[in-house]
């Protein structure tokens, strides 16, 4: 029998591949993220990948990403950029941002990764995926603009799923 601090933090993830997407759908382009997921569900992707719709959770997520080879993160990102930007970042991108955290409410992917590392889980690679929305505004239809550009969102975690299999 396992004492209680024996017990492993999370089961071994059964897909060594996470697409996570991010965001409340309930704000129109802050939803792209499980957009991009619903998007994705039925299409042929490479073996050994998992799609997770993660909407606004934080740390909720640590069993999730914990043990994952690679996790590819879809998300909303605001920043110095014109509406409609994709960025491509990593982990550290994220880590060079100043943050205040001031309650568990507030805990994001950034910090959940480092519970993630805290505990001996973290994932092997992290790619986000940062779209500027155009409206966020109440309302569940992503923007004309963000609609537009969904097809070249889904490309791109589909070129990033190809290279992390060629690997």
């Amino acid at each position: 029998m396992l004492q209680e601090s024996q017990q492993p933090v999370a089961a071994p993830a059964a897909y060594p591949t996470l697409v996570l997407g991010l965001g409340n759908i309930l704000m129109r382009d802050e939803g792209i993220g499980v957009r991009v997921i619903e998007a994705l569900q039925g299409r042929q992707l490479p073996p050994g990948v998992e799609l997770f719709d993660g909407a606004t959770a934080g740390p909720d997520l640590l069993d999730v990403l914990a043990g994952r080879r690679q996790v590819i993160v879809i998300d909303a990102l605001d920043g110095d950029y014109e509406p409609g930007t994709v960025l491509l970042l990593n982990a550290s991108d994220l880590a060079a941002q100043p943050r205040q955290c001031v309650s568990l409410h507030e805990i994001g992917l950034f910090e959940t990764l480092a519970m993630t590392r805290m505990l001996g889980e973290s994932p092997r690679g992290v790619v986000i995926i940062g779209v500027k929305p155009f409206d966020v505004s109440c309302g569940l239809a992503l923007s004309p603009g963000l609609t537009h550009l969904l097809p070249r969102i889904i490309d791109v975690v589909l070129a990033e799923l190809a290279q992390r299999a060629a690997s």
